[in-house]
């Protein structure tokens, strides 16, 4: 997704009106900063801004993509159990034995097609958010969160 695509996407849930009330502003300056009208860009914080009021991902996304990269949405800490860590584990299983049987049947005839190496990319991408999915619930559950005041207080 790109990044005019971005914003246009998450001004769509609240609307031009809401979205610019919101962000203390007129519809007419929240457009200048969306189309970079005279000299006018849209501010990381302002996006991010957007992005949360609307409930998306959709900047972060972008960014990601601009970047040649992939955005991974990392679980939220909350009441955890070991059984979420433990489906966790078995979607890596079921996702390792699909990349294995799609990589068997690309490469009966001896290459990987583009077809092919797209359907292996695909399921590459799905792995590597499902093994950050599961490394974030394993340090959310396990791993001590230090206290940030307490923290500092230590350090002076």
């Amino acid at each position: 997704m790109e990044l005019l695509a971005a914003y246009q996407e998450m001004i769509k849930v609240h609307g031009w009106n809401g979205t610019a009330a919101t962000l203390g502003m007129s519809k007419s300056a929240l457009e200048q900063r969306v189309y970079e009208v005279k000299g006018s860009g849209m501010r990381v914080d302002t996006a991010l801004l957007i992005q949360d009021y609307a409930g998306t991902k959709h900047f972060a996304q972008a960014v990601a993509h601009a970047s040649g990269g992939i955005f991974y949405s990392l679980p939220e800490p909350g009441d955890l159990s070991e059984v979420e860590l433990h489906d966790k584990f078995h979607e890596l299983y079921d996702e390792l034995g699909e990349l294995s049987r799609e990589y068997t049947e690309a490469k009966k005839d001896g290459k990987i097609d583009a077809r092919e190496r797209a359907t292996l990319q695909i399921l590459e991408n799905r792995m590597h958010s499902t093994i950050r999915e599961l490394m974030t619930l394993m340090f959310l559950m396990h791993c001590p969160m230090p206290n940030p005041v307490a923290s500092a207080r230590e350090a002076a």
